[in-house]
Formats: C-alpha cells, structure tokens, sequence
C-alpha cells in the first residue's frame, strides 16, 4: 500500500509501540496525527518524526473523555477534511486481585482502553463510511484471548476491544471500511512502568519490542484480516486455548497462580 498523503491517526502516540507506529508511517510519508495526553511528550515525538518528509499534527486528547475526542477528531477532519486509517492504541494496565483492585482502577481501564477506542471509532466511523474507504486498526493483546489472573480489569477491557472488532468488521462489510486488531505479547515499553508491577519481572525472553508491533500494526492497516497475533505462532495457543479450553484453562491458570503467589499477590 502507498501511504504517501495517507491520513493516519494514532492514540497513545507519546511512547512505545504508539510512537514507534507514527515512525513506520512517517518513514512511509504519511501524514501523521498523534493523540495522547501528555502535550510535552507529544512534542518530543513531533520533533522525532521532523526528519522525515511526512506532515505531523499534535493533537493532545484524553481518549476516555468523549468530549475531548470529539474535539480532536474536529480539529483534524477540519485540517485534512478525511482520515485513512485510525489505529487505537492507547491504554495500559494495572496488576492486582480483583478483590484488592479499587472500582476507581477498574473503571479507569475500561474507559480508556475500551470506551477510548469506542469514542475514536465513533468519531471517525461516519467520515470512513462517507468516503467509502478507511481502515481501523485495534490494538488489543494476547489478553484478549486469555484470562490472566491478577489482570482481570485489563483483560475485559481487551476482551470487550476484540468482541467489538468482530462484531463491526462484520457490519462494515462491503462499505470499503476494515478493521483488524492487532494482539502482541508482552510486550517491551512503559507499560510495566506502573507502581503494581513492581514485584514481577518486567520482560521475559519471548517480550517483543515495540517496533516489532509497530510494523505489524503498519501490515494490519492494509490487511483483509480481523486480527493478527504477534507472533504468529501464539494463535496456536489461542487455537489450543479455545478448541479444548477443559485441556488448556487449569494449565494456563496454574503458570498464572503460581506467578501471582511469587509476586506476594494471593
């Protein structure tokens, strides 16, 4: 796919795999616009991409405030008057049992991992749908697929994210509108910065850097797909995982426990 001119709008644009996947298209001469909180380290990603030969707008948004989503997506359909490809990829995750997890923790990941996409999407659905062309780009994670105990917040969220894909991929058939999620592993960014964490190991030998899922969100925007795991050979869990779940759930389950029991969390 040509990504010359193509408009490209990234949440979570400030670090990892959010920043890395503006490099890839701007390497690409795309016209980048990067979303996220933090106005500063926006600014410090804008000036990372200068050396490429690709527009750059700084767009500083709360995704999980729909009034403030819906102010970015004016200011940069009003700019650019479209948009070609919409890759939500903010959020992060908090560690803890359920039972010790405050309402306000669990409600502040499912607004912005999942309500934050949702707002994006309706946002920018109607333009896509109008032009007949775009493509959403959803990065989810292998939690998706798996019940992770310690991150039961985190995994609904990207659960709900995955459920939603499928669910308008099928409604947008035929509309020139695609959406692929995009599921990685652990993987190696700021993410395990948060205080909760502390007590795990923050990378194994299978972590995968960002710019690995960043090229992977960069195929997904131009594939037919729903989703693509990252790697490829982790679907053969998933497949494993939902073929023969009475098989799979105690194995997966007990690695997770005796993780959590090592961490002091049980």
């Amino acid at each position: 796919m040509n990504y010359s001119g193509k408009v490209v709008v990234i949440t979570g644009a400030s670090s990892g795999i959010g920043e890395e996947s503006a490099k890839e298209f701007a390497k690409r001469n795309a016209v980048v616009i990067l979303v996220s909180r933090n106005k500063d380290r926006l600014d410090e990603t804008a000036k990372k991409l200068s050396k490429y030969n690709c527009k750059v707008l700084v767009c500083p948004c709360d995704v999980s405030q729909k009034d403030q989503v819906n102010q970015m997506s004016k200011v940069v359909l009003e700019k650019f008057g479209t948009i070609d490809i919409l890759v939500n990829n903010a959020g992060f995750g908090i560690y803890g049992i359920f039972n010790n997890t405050k309402l306000e923790e669990i409600e502040s990941q499912i607004s912005t991992n999942f309500l934050g996409m949702v707002y994006c999407v309706k946002a920018f659905l109607p333009k896509m749908l109008e032009q007949k062309s775009g493509h959403i780009v959803n990065v989810a994670s292998v939690a998706a697929s798996f019940g992770v105990p310690g991150m039961a917040s985190y995994c609904a969220s990207k659960f709900a994210m995955l459920g939603f894909s499928e669910a308008l991929y099928h409604e947008m058939k035929g509309t020139g509108v695609r959406i692929t999620v995009v599921s990685p592993i652990m993987v190696k960014t700021n993410f395990f910065n948060h205080k909760s964490f502390s007590k795990m190991p923050r990378y194994s030998a299978t972590s995968l850097s960002a710019n690995t899922v960043a090229k992977a969100i960069v195929r997904a925007s131009s594939s037919p797909r729903l989703e693509i795991v990252v790697p490829q050979v982790v679907r053969i869990a998933i497949w494993l995982k939902q073929t023969f779940p009475y098989m799979i759930n105690p194995i997966v389950g007990n690695i997770f426990r005796k993780s959590a029991r090592s961490s002091g969390l049980d």
